[in-house]
C-alpha cells in the first residue's frame, strides 16, 4: 500500500468513527427524546419591594481655636478643645495666668536692673521660698531690713509671712484642669445629641 493510500484510509477511519461517535448518537437521541423539542414553560414573576437608603456623613468639622500665649515671654497657659456632632460642633479655648512664671519674670528683671535685695524680696512671696531663706539663715527682707534685722521684723511681724494657699484656694494649674473638664463635660454632652 502506498503512502497515499494508506493515510486516505486512515482519513476514512476517523470520518466514520466521527459519525458513528458523536453525530449519530445526538440524532437518535434528540428522536426519542422527543419532550425536549416540544417543552413548553409558561411563568410569571410580580415583584414588589420597597429600597430604603441611609446616608451616613462625617459630621461638619470642629477646629480648635489657637488660642495665643505660646511665645515664651508671656507667663500663659492655653488650652483649647473642639466636638463636631452631626447637628452641632463647638470649639472652646482659653487662656490661664501661671503666678509663678510671674514671680520669676519679675525677680529676673529686677536682678538684672542691680536691684538684688529687691528680686529676692520678690521671691519670698512664694511661701516655699520664704521658708527655705529662714532655714537657710538668711531671712527674706522686710521694709528695706536685711539679715538679724530682718528675722528680728518677721517675729514681729507674723502676719505679712507668706502662707501656703488654702485648700479651698485652686491654683491657676487647677483653675485650668477644672475648666478643662468642663469643656470636655460638655463636649460629651453633646455627643448624646
Amino acid at each position: 500500500m502506498t503512502p497515499r493510500a494508506r493515510n486516505n484510509t486512515i482519513a476514512g477511519f476517523i470520518v466514520v468513527t466521527f459519525w458513528l461517535v458523536l453525530v449519530i448518537p445526538t440524532i437518535v437521541q434528540a428522536a426519542v427524546d422527543e419532550s425536549a423539542i416540544t417543552q413548553t414553560t409558561t411563568s410569571t414573576v410580580t415583584s414588589n419591594g420597597t429600597n430604603e437608603t441611609t446616608v451616613y456623613s462625617p459630621p461638619p468639622s470642629a477646629i480648635s481655636p489657637n488660642v495665643g500665649g505660646n511665645n515664651s515671654d508671656l507667663c500663659t497657659i492655653s488650652s483649647s478643645g473642639a466636638l463636631g456632632t452631626q447637628i452641632l460642633s463647638l470649639s472652646l479655648g482659653a487662656t490661664y495666668t501661671e503666678e509663678n512664671c510671674l514671680r520669676l519674670k519679675k525677680a529676673q528683671k529686677l536682678y538684672i536692673f542691680g536691684m538684688k535685695v529687691a528680686a529676692v524680696s520678690v521671691m519670698c512671696q512664694d511661701p516655699d521660698v520664704w521658708q527655705a531663706m529662714m532655714d537657710a539663715g538668711t531671712p527674706c527682707p522686710i521694709d528695706g531690713l536685711i539679715g538679724d534685722q530682718a528675722k528680728a521684723a518677721w517675729e514681729v511681724r507674723t502676719t505679712q509671712i507668706p502662707m501656703p494657699e488654702g485648700e479651698h484656694e485652686l491654683t491657676a494649674e487647677d483653675k485650668r484642669n477644672k475648666a478643662l473638664s468642663v469643656m470636655g463635660s460638655v463636649a460629651a454632652a453633646f455627643l448624646f445629641f
